[in-house]
């Protein structure tokens, strides 16, 4: 299996390419400074050059209040970018693995989304991911479009990282408590896409379209914040004393966010016989590495 990573230095491609040495697969790993998805002849030379049996796009715009007054940036990686990829593919005959956000939804229903639930994104970071897809549905048949949540992991900006800084620092602390979602670490997603990706390039798949992916069990971002801070506590002494739950009003941003961010998963279980992985174990390993 050769495959070709985008996006290879942000939360999820790191992962991809640690878990692919350890499965001794050929992975082209780029990241931005290597390729520039924004840019189609660019695009178009990589995949020519390396000419691998898959692509997985991890490259994304993920600032989602810095794009409400950036939107050009957000839409020409996450719109833009998606619909290079796809029509280089397209033209050499390669499917695609494109990785997409729960903020395409306005999160106003009861029910976790599925899949063919009718987008309503509250910002133009989901716009601009809503966009991508349709590219991507639009110019390459042999696509997989897989919707996470809540990502966290080692790499970059994330909540786990965030909260676990402000309990060292702070007695108190206000969490937002009326948004409820799926945590999904970085690494699941990572060990997800590869065993994705395998079983699209066997003889025969047709299992082609859109999946949703994230972890359970679904949680506020309070409760979360309270599993962070009690894994802290079991390695460290912490200062904070208190997490008070508090809504969303009180804690404006420039982008909205959807109140209920879960993902009906059944359709990744039942067609490619993905299970949703649970996030608490997640969040010990990883609290374990950024104490040590």
């Amino acid at each position: 299996m050769k495959l070709l990573v985008t996006g290879a230095q942000g939360q999820v491609g790191h992962e991809i390419v640690a878990l692919a040495a350890q499965r001794d697969i050929h992975l082209t790993a780029l990241g931005r400074n290597d390729l520039d998805i924004t840019a189609p002849q660019a695009v178009q030379g990589a995949l020519e050059t390396h000419r691998p049996d898959l692509v997985i796009n991890a490259a994304a715009y993920t600032a989602v209040d810095l794009a409400e007054s950036q939107p050009e940036a957000a839409f020409a990686v996450n719109r833009d970018g998606a619909r290079h990829l796809a029509s280089a593919c397209a033209a050499i005959g390669l499917p695609l693995i494109h990785l997409s956000t729960d903020y395409i939804f306005d999160g106003r229903q009861s029910t976790p989304y599925r899949e063919a639930d009718p987008p309503a994104p509250l910002g133009r970071y989901g716009v601009s991911k809503w966009e991508g897809e349709e590219a991507v549905r639009a110019l390459l048949p042999r696509h997989l479009i897989i919707r996470v949540s809540w990502v966290f992991g080692m790499h970059g900006k994330n909540f786990v990282k965030t909260i676990l800084r402000l309990a060292r620092e702070r007695e108190s602390l206000a969490v937002v408590d009326d948004q409820t979602g799926g945590p999904t670490a970085a690494d699941d997603i990572a060990r997800m896409l590869l065993d994705v990706a395998e079983k699209a390039l066997q003889p025969g798949f047709s299992d082609w379209g859109t999946y949703h992916y994230q972890g359970t069990p679904a949680v506020t971002w309070h409760a979360f914040a309270h599993v962070i801070v009690a894994a802290a506590r079991q390695r460290i002494e912490l200062p904070v004393r208190e997490i008070r739950p508090i809504p969303t009003a009180q804690f404006p941003t420039p982008a909205q966010r959807p109140a209920n961010s879960r993902l009906d998963c059944q359709r990744i279980h039942d067609r490619l016989g993905i299970p949703m992985p649970e996030w608490r174990p997640a969040v010990q390993a990883l609290i374990l590495k950024l104490l040590d």
